[in-house]
């Protein structure tokens, strides 16, 4: 996915001011596509140039007065072109796993603590997703092919982050000092760490 796709996914959704779009970038798209004030304002210009979006017609000067834009033709031509192109999955980048990886050569001093405010973040942001999911999209609810679409979005989020808390939780205890992990039964009958 690209920000130019993103908002104009956004702007078909609703016309928007820059400031409009960040703020609800914050609240949705952000979620898997974040972007910062100054991406989306280089972005608008760009879509504008390209012929993409244009800027609403303003009854007051402009001059100091935020534009909202819409999306013309030609932008919506190119996102429903960029939606039927196929592409493959991208490989994850993601420092914390880059990161253990080090850890691994050089040491993991204050690893667990980071580990432990990672899940706590994901834990805390899957909350939010259940959170929307219970209050925009109760099954009553899901009745269009647009609502379904978006549930699903919601739902990949939701799955990711429930991925995220288990696997930290795992790794936690798999990182737990000896003492503290349960010992294994070795082939021979005794008990021990295990293979070495």
């Amino acid at each position: 996915m690209s920000l130019p796709h993103a908002i104009l996914t956004a702007l078909l959704e609703k016309p928007s001011s820059g400031l409009e779009l960040t703020r609800r970038f914050d609240r949705s798209i952000g979620y898997f596509w974040s972007a910062t004030h100054q991406q989306i304002y280089r972005e608008l210009g760009k879509l504008e140039q390209a012929g993409h979006i244009r800027a609403l017609p303003s009854a007051q000067p402009t001059r100091g007065q935020k534009k909202e834009y819409e999306v013309l033709p030609a932008g919506r031509e190119e996102l429903a072109a960029w939606t039927a192109r196929s592409e493959d999955p991208k490989t994850v980048r993601d420092p914390l796993l880059l990161r253990l990886r080090a850890a691994a050569v050089v040491g993991g001093a204050g690893l667990e603590r980071e580990l432990v405010r990672h899940l706590e973040l994901h834990r805390a942001q899957l909350a939010d997703y259940q959170e929307i999911e219970a209050r925009d999209f109760p099954p009553e609810r899901r009745i269009t092919q647009e609502d379904r679409l978006r549930h699903v979005v919601l739902r990949a989020g939701i799955e990711l982050e429930t991925f995220w808390t288990k696997w930290l939780t795992d790794t936690l205890a798999e990182l737990a000092p000896d003492e503290s992990r349960p010992r294994r039964i070795q082939a021979d009958g005794g008990a021990g760490a295990g293979p070495s």
